[in-house]
């Protein structure tokens, strides 16, 4: 009778120990809810820099960008520019994430774009005539690494750049998601 009950425990822990290693591993987890997506396992991003070239090769390319070394938080940012094209211009932008806090600096902009699926990035103009719009995609919707800017008249505003984080609820909107990062800069059309 103890044998049987010895052999009843043995069974029993080797089928609980069957269930615990057929646990399947969710390297990709579902959202919480149509428009909450997953908890995000964040990068750090120092870096935000954006690259205009004129698209007629009349103005020169110029580059703009936003540092925080230590991220969000502690220190000030250590470069914050502000945005200045020339009027009535199309502009094809690019925007670039880097993290500088490692050595060498880690293109963050490369994940977002494996990851583009996930990821949109977002533009808010204030107070300043600049139309901008995304000209790549994941296949479905835009991603914003690439956008064109087109200037129109002399204003002083600005521009705020998001890159939202954005699995299992990306639609196209700004809505959904977390915010990866967000820059607002001075923008300045002369």
């Amino acid at each position: 009778m103890k044998t049987k009950t010895n052999y009843t425990i043995i069974l029993a822990a080797l089928f609980i120990s069957f269930l615990i290693g057929c646990k399947k591993d969710d390297d990709s987890p579902s959202p919480v809810s149509p428009t909450t997506p997953p908890v995000n396992e964040e990068e750090l991003i120092t870096s935000l820099i954006i690259s205009f070239e004129d698209t007629a090769g009349v103005q020169p390319s110029v580059q703009y960008a936003f540092r925080d070394p230590d991220g969000e938080g502690g220190s000030l940012p250590t470069q914050h520019d502000t945005i200045r094209l020339v009027v009535n211009t199309y502009y094809n932008a690019t925007v670039q994430l880097l993290n500088e806090s490692v050595s060498p600096a880690e293109d963050i902009t490369l994940e977002v774009e494996e990851e583009a699926s996930e990821h949109l990035f977002c533009y808010a103009v204030s107070n300043t005539n600049v139309s901008i719009i995304r000209t790549d995609s994941d296949g479905t919707y835009g991603l914003g690494i690439k956008s064109r800017w087109f200037t129109g008249n002399v204003a002083n505003g600005e521009t705020t750049i998001s890159l939202k984080h954005q699995p299992g609820v990306k639609d196209g909107t700004c809505s959904p998601g977390d915010t990866d990062v967000e820059v607002t800069f001075v923008t300045k059309i002369q």
